[in-house]
């Protein structure tokens, strides 16, 4: 009985059934969704700094479906000529850093000098779910109601570092739209920072007290990279620690070897909460490019990045043919379950599947 209160028993007490509830969403409500715009339309509309059409751009370049890709390969090549006059700044460090926070300030400090700024955050993806919270931009409160700023998180997708696959394709569409400040927020892991390290000009590594000693320090591959390290938190009782972890990072930085632009990485501290020594880093910033640009790394330094792409992309397309082959599909299948009877080994069943690939 769904009610027991209503049994014979129970004198003088009923129980309503109630009523039913209401759809929570209109039943005779139509949704249409919009066609997609031309490329023309999409062209006209980032060049003229749309932030609909760069959005609309930006997720066809993040789609996996194939007519989505070739539209938006179609975009970034005729957006290419109106690129690379900004400034890309790579902020990297261990969760908890206060990467999104720090980003907020410091975007609001840019922008008091003019331009334009854009976001790129990007969010680790679950393994099990491959789903992402994409919720870094609740941490911007300030920037993300800038008429001047553009936030776009993205999910990582699982790739290297938790850098988007798509984020050197839409870099290139917020420098057309006319965005001269591009930051790129990284996942943070740690130790595969490379392939944000490989669109960046300044990679920026925001690290906090007590997170090692200079033994520490040297150990973390990713400190090779950064052309500055900021400590994070540098306010009230922690100040102490702060200025104690910048000199142990000084000191484990002259342990490295000399840097490919010559550039000496500097250590500085700051309060990402409180806006103390935001202008301090960004001069160090300034530094920076004024040296690369004087002595030439600058341009180097981006054509090197031009030909790893598009090296990566080869690899990438190679491996996606491979893979999206019905004949490798079936051959994999086959070889997988003699490798998991234990009837072949799996270096033996690798070989063969890629001899037959090559020699079709």
């Amino acid at each position: 009985m769904e009610h027991p209160e209503n049994d014979s028993q129970y004198t003088g007490l009923t129980v309503n059934s109630g009523v039913i509830q209401p759809p929570v969403v209109n039943p005779y409500l139509k949704r249409r969704r919009k066609p997609l715009p031309t490329v023309p339309e999409l062209v006209e509309g980032i060049l003229k700094g749309d932030i609909t059409m760069l959005s609309r751009a930006v997720t066809l370049v993040e789609s996996l479906a194939p007519e989505h890709y070739a539209l938006a390969q179609e975009v970034i090549e005729k957006c290419l000529p109106y690129s690379g006059k900004s400034r890309r700044i790579g902020i990297t460090g261990v969760p908890g850093a206060g990467k999104s926070t720090s980003i907020d300030v410091f975007g609001l400090h840019v922008l008091k000098s003019g331009g334009k700024l854009a976001v790129l955050a990007i969010d680790p993806s679950s393994e099990r779910t491959k789903g992402s919270i994409l919720g870094d931009k609740t941490r911007m409160e300030k920037l993300s109601v800038h008429p001047d700023a553009f936030i776009r998180p993205s999910p990582s997708a699982g790739s290297l570092g938790g850098v988007a696959r798509k984020t050197r394709e839409t870099i290139v569409l917020c420098e057309a739209a006319g965005f001269d400040n591009i930051f790129v927020e990284t996942v943070g892991v740690g130790q595969s920072e490379t392939a944000v390290h490989s669109m960046v000009d300044f990679f920026l590594l925001i690290q906090i007290a007590g997170a090692g000693d200079e033994l520490q320090g040297i150990k973390r591959g990713i400190m090779e990279m950064a052309d500055g390290i900021v400590i994070n938190k540098a306010d009230g009782d922690n100040i102490g620690p702060a200025q104690l972890a910048q000199a142990q990072y000084r000191s484990a930085l002259h342990l490295f070897p000399p840097t490919a632009s010559g550039w000496k990485p500097e250590v500085l501290t700051y309060s990402g909460y409180y806006e103390l020594g935001i202008p301090e880093i960004w001069e160090m910033i300034d530094r920076y490019f004024d040296f690369v640009k004087a002595n030439g790394y600058f341009e180097i330094k981006r054509n090197e990045q031009a030909r790893y792409w598009m090296y990566e992309t080869i690899n990438e397309q190679l491996k996606k043919h491979f893979y999206d082959n019905p004949e490798i599909q079936r051959m994999l299948a086959v070889n997988e379950a003699d490798v998991l009877a234990n009837q072949r080994s799996s270096f033996a069943a690798a070989s063969d599947v890629l001899n037959a690939y090559f020699k079709r």
